[in-house]
Formats: structure tokens, C-alpha cells, sequence
């Protein structure tokens, strides 16, 4: 079978959108699933339908990495967008050329800076996983090429400083708080710590826009069990087979004139530029986190095992749905039908048929989650109503009831761990009252907010006489 590039897919005869000649424009410090299936899909939609006209080419951010394959196929690859759409199951194939090649800068630093004296380069995307954006003052300004992804950014930048030419956009996409502005912090230390002066700052500040983004879109990866079918019906070999969910969502902090040169409206993309993400990521954390964690301790309890077994049963998806719109959403500030449409797409994901998305994943970690997911939600109710959320006040309850089980499956920071082996004899009102005020897990918010240890108490006694299944059902009655 004939590998995939723009020779096999013509002699096949091939009648979709590519784009195989084009300025380089992008620069993507990252070449794995995720990127691939989000940036490079919305770039390559650009291009087809509002004339973006733009190639990119990746750089990968570690020494071991996807170059040798990405270039064997000259940038090529096959997306599948896979799940529900308005309660509907679709399958949509798309062939992504916007990719031009991949460099790997730890065997060719010099093809990576060569990238800076493209006149044409406006956009850097970068996805270097939550562990990327840190500033390592071990990183030396003639390293080749520094270790860390903003000593890079740094040393690639200050190549462009010095030829005058001009700055660029920066979309940073990985997982924490503000990284764009993280990012732009990490760069000036390392302005900093290799004495490249006031001119390049003044003019990373003057030429550049970090933007701070939420990225929103589950991505399968490379089908591994279906990839060999997969190819077969396809007519060529493609060893980078990209699959994700059908759903996504870009939100990008930054001024409204990005849109001149960025034609995400015009290409029809549900990529929204704004002057404040906190909103959309609020949104995203309390509706969409927020139903996975204050349910799937519970329902796993309940002997489910997969989210889309959730949806299936009558119950919890009852349940999970009231405190979503009952709970959730009265609880956020966006406009409602922003939130309700977004829930309704919730629904739908969660009953993605192409994902068995594990209980025991979600709930890897679940203090820390619960913390940031749901007790804001349940804070800000209290706050709104001056009553306590029932779902989600029993969510704590199903948290300790999980945790007190033990097993193979709760995996915690140790010292969690550890707490709940300490209290392992204690009876269930006792141990709520350990859980409730122990500052080092909430802060000490939990046992501020009236009446909450009795509720969690009582429907701890409660899942303890009849399970968490039975009481799941009290409280969708």
C-alpha cells in the first residue's frame, strides 16, 4: 500500500480540499495529537474557506518526537472527527495539508532559527504540555537549543529582534492558568539571565501579543486498534492517523484586530477572540469538569465503569443533568443560553459512542479536582440562594465514600492517601467531620459554609445503608 502524499492521494483521484503550495505563516512548537487535531484542523478549515493561504511548520519541543514520520508523508494526515452532534452520531474524514514539515531542534537548532528570518512568519502556537512553561536558569543563551520551551522562544525571537523584523502572535494552548501571560513572564526572565537588553525587551513588548487561550476538544490520538482497517478502506498507508471528538472550542484573549489576520469568523470556527477567557474557562471548569467529577465517584460506586454507561442509565444521568442546570449553571455569570447550550453539548460528549472514557481516570486525583471543579460551584450557590446544593453536597459525600473503600483505583497524593488510612475506624459522621475541616485539602472554605458537614454527613450514613445508587435516586425525584 502507498504511504500518504500529495502523489498517492492525486493518482487516487483524491477530489477534497488540499492545499499544497502556500507562505509559511505558522510556527508550532508541539507536533502531537492534540495540536494536530485542533490548531492545525481550524488552520486548515481557514485556509479552504477564508483564504488564509497558510502553511506551518512544526517544531517539536522535546528530542523525541513525530519529525521523521510527520515529514515521510510530506505534512499529510488523515482526521477523523468522531461522536454526537445534536444528538445525532457522525463520522467526518478530513485530509489536513496545511502542514508543511516538522524540524527537530535538538538535531537542527539551525533549521528551527531559520524559520525566524521569514518574513512571512506572523503566528507561533505552542503546546508544550502544562510542564513547558517554566523558566529553568540552567538554560544558557548559546545552548543549541536551550532546554526548556521558553528559553527557545526566547533565543528564536531574539534572532528575529536582530534581523528587524517584525513580531508575532502568540497562541499559547497548554493547560494552566493565564499561560499566555506565563509564558511572556518565563521570556523576560530569560531576557533577564542572558543580558539581551532594554531594545529587545521594549520591543517584545511593543512587536508581540502573548495571548492567553483555552483549548477545549478530547483527542484519541492514533486508532491503534482500528488503524490497519482503517488504511485499507482508506487506499494508502498513513501512519499518523489523528482521531478527537467532534466538539471544540477556542478561546483566545487578545485585542479584536487578530481577526484581520486571523479569519476565524469568516471561516465559520467556533474559535472566539475576547479580551477576558476567565469567563469561558469558568464555564468549562464548573459545567463540563465539574459534572465529571461530582458524579463518576458515585456512579463507579454504583458499578459503572465508563462515562457512556452513565448516560445510559436513567439515573445518573438525571442526576449529573440537575446539577448541571439546576446547580451549575445558576452559579455563572456568562448569559444562559451560552450555558445551556454548552451543557447540552456536554451531554452529548459524554455520550461520545467512539470514547470509553474510564471512571478511574477521572477520578485519578479527585481532591484536587473536586477543590477546584465543584466546591466553587457549591460556594457560590450558597452565596446566590442561601441553601445548599443537594447533587452536589452529596458529591462529597460519594468523594469520602470512595476514598474510605481504598483500592487499586484511588490514586491521590500520598499524604491523602495517608489521611484516609489514618481514619480508616472512624464511624461516618466522625470521619465527615476530619474530611470537612481539614485545611490542608479546602483551605479551610468547607467548614465556613452552614449546615454543609451535617448534609454530608447524613448522606454518608445514608450511602452506607443503601448505597450510593439509592441515593442517587432520592435526589432526582
Amino acid at each position: 500500500m502507498e504511504k500518504l502524499t500529495y502523489k498517492t492521494l492525486r493518482e487516487q483521484g483524491y477530489d477534497g480540499y488540499l492545499l499544497e503550495d502556500a507562505p509559511v505563516r505558522v510556527l508550532q512548537f508541539g507536533e502531537g495529537n492534540f495540536l494536530r487535531a485542533f490548531v492545525d484542523y481550524f488552520i486548515d478549515v481557514m485556509n479552504e474557506k477564508a483564504g488564509f493561504n497558510s502553511k506551518v511548520v512544526l517544531t517539536q519541543p522535546i528530542a523525541q518526537g513525530l519529525a521523521p514520520m510527520i515529514n515521510e508523508q510530506e505534512g499529510l494526515y488523515t482526521l477523523f472527527l468522531r461522536g454526537r452532534e445534536n444528538g445525532e452520531q457522525v463520522n467526518r474524514k478530513r485530509v489536513i495539508s496545511c502542514v508543511k514539515s516538522c524540524n527537530n531542534p535538538y538535531e537542527d537548532f539551525d533549521g528551527l532559527m531559520k524559520n525566524a528570518t521569514n518574513p512571512d512568519l506572523r503566528f507561533i502556537v505552542c503546546n508544550t504540555t502544562e510542564a513547558g512553561i517554566v523558566f529553568d536558569p540552567s538554560c544558557m543563551a548559546d545552548d543549541t537549543p536551550p532546554s526548556s520551551f521558553p528559553g527557545k522562544l526566547t533565543a528564536f525571537m531574539y534572532e528575529r529582534f536582530k534581523l528587524g523584523l517584525g513580531g508575532f502572535i502568540i497562541l499559547s494552548c497548554e493547560l494552566i492558568d493565564h499561560n499566555g501571560a506565563e509564558l511572556l513572564r518565563c521570556v523576560k526572565e530569560y531576557v533577564k539571565l542572558w543580558n539581551l537588553g532594554a531594545d529587545f525587551e521594549k520591543w517584545i513588548d511593543e512587536e508581540n501579543i502573548f495571548c492567553s487561550t483555552l483549548v477545549d476538544r478530547i483527542v484519541t490520538g492514533y486508532p491503534r486498534e482500528e488503524a490497519a482497517a482503517i488504511c485499507e478502506e482508506l487506499g494508502y498507508q498513513d501512519n499518523l492517523i489523528n482521531t478527537a471528538e467532534v466538539f471544540g472550542f477556542w478561546v483566545i484573549e487578545g485585542p479584536q484586530s487578530i481577526k484581520d489576520e486571523f479569519p476565524v469568523e469568516k471561516a465559520g470556527l467556533p474559535i472566539l477572540i475576547t479580551d477576558d477567557h476567565m469567563p469561558y474557562k469558568q464555564r468549562k471548569v464548573r459545567i463540563l469538569n465539574g459534572a465529571h467529577t461530582s458524579m463518576v465517584l458515585a456512579a463507579y460506586l454504583a458499578g459503572k465503569s465508563i462515562v457512556r454507561e452513565c448516560m445510559e442509565d436513567e439515573v445518573i444521568r438525571d442526576f449529573m443533568n440537575g446539577s448541571i442546570f439546576d446547580e451549575i449553571i445558576p452559579t455563572l455569570d456568562l448569559p444562559e443560553a451560552e450555558l445551556t447550550e454548552f451543557a447540552n453539548s456536554v451531554i452529548d460528549r459524554f455520550n461520545n459512542p467512539y470514547i470509553d472514557h474510564r471512571l478511574t481516570d477521572i477520578a485519578l486525583n479527585s481532591r484536587a479536582k473536586w477543590k477546584a471543579r465543584v466546591m466553587p460551584s457549591i460556594q457560590e450557590y450558597v452565596n446566590r440562594k442561601g441553601s445548599l446544593p443537594e447533587r452536589l453536597t452529596f458529591s462529597l459525600a460519594a468523594f469520602i465514600a470512595y476514598y474510605r473503600k481504598g483500592g487499586e483505583f484511588v490514586r491521590d497524593d500520598q499524604w491523602v492517601l495517608d489521611f484516609f488510612e489514618a481514619h480508616k475506624g472512624d464511624d461516618a459522621r466522625t470521619l465527615v467531620n476530619a474530611v470537612v475541616n481539614n485545611e490542608d485539602m479546602w483551605g479551610g472554605e468547607l467548614a465556613k459554609i452552614p449546615g454543609f458537614e451535617e448534609a454530608v454527613a447524613n448522606y454518608l450514613e445514608k450511602i452506607d445503608a443503601v448505597g450510593t445508587y439509592e441515593v442517587m435516586k432520592e435526589l432526582v425525584k
